[in-house]
């Protein structure tokens, strides 16, 4: 199959930061188990998350790249909507909401911004950094199918299951994106050593999926790691690497345990992270989605500009 048929855009795409991250330490917003869909229900925070993407589609529009909008969703499933005391219709309601958001920006920017696409954003089901407890491929998809429904009764171009640390997960939403037709993204999360949580190399989890999915992932991506975590694992060439089309790495290099503890923004060293990104362009051949994860806002995102791309020369309309 030649999966490059499935890629939903042409050019490089940016995508925004640690959306949680900013909302909890830049605007002191409360975000009960990093839920950052709650700020929905309420306008003044809805407000500050439109401006959050407002700066990085103006960067979109000064670089020239297309973007893709990440709904606010990554909590928003049945197990974290449940201790926030969501019912199973209010929780398919936000993440239609969440969707018609982005759409209004999406309308705002279709004349400023090469190209926007609207991803539906499904988390784990457990812990992003730990294995606690596992579901099989089958349970997976059963698990995160209602929510996938709900993002294409709202129209997204595709969804993307971001932080995923472990194989049969992954499986699962792919699965459950294509029995529902959508295209779908898996993002890995790695450890310090470069493998997922689970102990999984990224080769076995892109090679595994695509075998017995026909490769119907789009692409795939790795966040919420820093680069110096999973660089070593992507120098052997072969042809799984040319299936990471996208990066969403945390500003810091610490592990995910000393972030779990951590009270301050590790926001770590925004030029060192841009060289790390343009050090990855050279090892992925079709890096093409380049975007942040905790401790990264639109700062970050701008010096990775900086590094890969030439400024467009017009007005800032932000």
């Amino acid at each position: 199959m030649d999966f490059d048929k499935n890629v939903p855009f042409m050019g490089p795409m940016l995508t925004d930061g640690g959306l949680e991250t900013e909302l909890i330490f830049h605007h002191n917003i409360d975000l009960p188990h990093f839920a950052a869909f709650v700020t929905l229900n309420n306008i003044q925070h809805t407000n500050v998350v439109l401006n959050y993407y407002r700066r990085y589609l103006e960067l979109a529009r000064q670089y020239g790249t297309g973007f893709i909008l990440e709904s606010p969703t990554w909590r928003a499933n049945y197990d974290w909507a449940y201790k926030l005391g969501y019912s199973t219709k209010e929780l398919e309601a936000i993440n239609i909401k969440s969707i018609a958001v982005l759409n209004t920006l999406k309308d705002a920017y279709k004349n400023k911004v090469n190209e926007i696409l609207i991803s539906g954003c499904v988390g784990p089901r457990f812990d992003g950094y730990s294995i606690i407890e596992v579901m099989s491929a089958k349970e997976a998809k059963q698990y995160h199918i209602q929510q996938i429904e709900a993002f294409k009764k709202a129209g997204v171009d595709h969804v993307t299951g971001i932080t995923v640390n472990y194989l049969a997960e992954g499986m699962g939403i792919v699965k459950a994106a294509k029995e529902k037709g959508l295209p779908v993204v898996i993002s890995w999360t790695t450890e310090m050593d470069g493998r997922l949580p689970s102990g999984e190399s990224l080769q076995e989890v892109i090679d595994t999926i695509d075998k017995e999915t026909d490769y119907y992932p789009s692409y795939y991506m790795v966040n919420c790691a820093h680069p110096s975590h999973f660089v070593d694992q992507l120098k052997p060439k072969s042809n799984w690497r040319e299936r990471i089309m996208g990066i969403r790495a945390n500003a810091s290099c610490k592990s995910h345990e000393e972030l779990d503890n951590s009270n301050v923004l590790e926001s770590g060293d925004k030029i060192e992270l841009s060289n790390w990104y343009a050090t990855l362009k050279e090892i992925l051949p079709n890096l093409n989605v380049f975007g942040g994860c905790c401790g990264t806002d639109s700062s970050h995102i701008e010096a990775i500009c900086s590094k890969l791309f030439k400024e467009i020369r017009h007005e800032k309309s932000f």
